[in-house]
């Protein structure tokens, strides 16, 4: 692969009439196709990108296949999935440019158990089949997962720097624990979200680059 080939490594499409779970966190009302997303990678001159799942619309995850189906040298996918999601479906979302499963935590009142059997078997199917799993908490919650995480054998991938804490940032038991999950060798994390994080996400930035490395960031 040249030097110079780039990947985004976090993008969404959608359309509008898309279902919706029940009460989303937000709504869009406008679409982000597929065919908008190749021409803006053409537009920025970006190779490739990797499609994120996203919360409001659940375990719907067939818009991302027909995007990766329908360019498949320069589109991946990861999907939200039932944790009791089955061997042979995984592997026919491989076959179709799926490499991961998001986990949509953020927002809700309380953390899912990640340590049932339904859980468990899910992050053994993903480690077998070589995809990772990514995140989307709340700093303060990382350390109540990773742990966890860390021990199915997975590779993680953590969205939006991270989200530290918005007032002890780079001090946060959050972040820490990410440093600590990113120094075992399996987890990198997306510099991605930073307008989430206001005028701190550039601190966060490089704090991540100055202890972690290039090697374990993702664009």
């Amino acid at each position: 692969m040249p030097d110079s080939f780039k990947i985004d490594a976090h993008v969404h499409v959608f359309t509008s009439d898309m279902p919706l779970i029940d009460n989303p966190r937000h709504a869009p009302t406008w679409s982000f196709t597929h065919e908008q997303l190749i021409a803006t990678l053409d537009e920025n001159r970006i190779d490739r990108a990797v499609i994120a799942a996203a919360s409001p619309w659940g375990d719907y995850n067939d818009y991302i296949l027909a995007a990766c189906r329908a360019h498949p040298k320069r589109l991946r996918g990861t999907a939200i999935v039932k944790p009791t999601v089955d061997r042979f479906t995984l592997e026919a979302m491989g076959r179709d440019g799926f490499v991961g499963v998001r986990l949509p935590f953020i927002g809700l009142p309380k953390l899912p158990d990640i340590t049932t059997f339904d859980y468990r078997a899910l992050f053994r199917r993903l480690a077998d089949l070589d995809w990772h799993v990514h995140p989307h908490v709340e700093g303060d919650d990382l350390p109540k997962i990773l742990p966890t995480l860390e021990a199915s054998g997975m590779k993680i991938v953590v969205d939006h720097l991270g989200r530290p804490n918005a007032e002890t940032g780079i001090n946060s038991e959050g972040f820490k624990a990410l440093l600590r999950s990113i120094e075992k060798g399996r987890t990198l994390v997306k510099v991605s979200g930073g307008y989430r994080l206001g005028p701190k996400s550039v601190d966060t930035a490089r704090e991540l680059l100055r202890i972690a490395g290039p090697d374990r960031l993702l664009w």
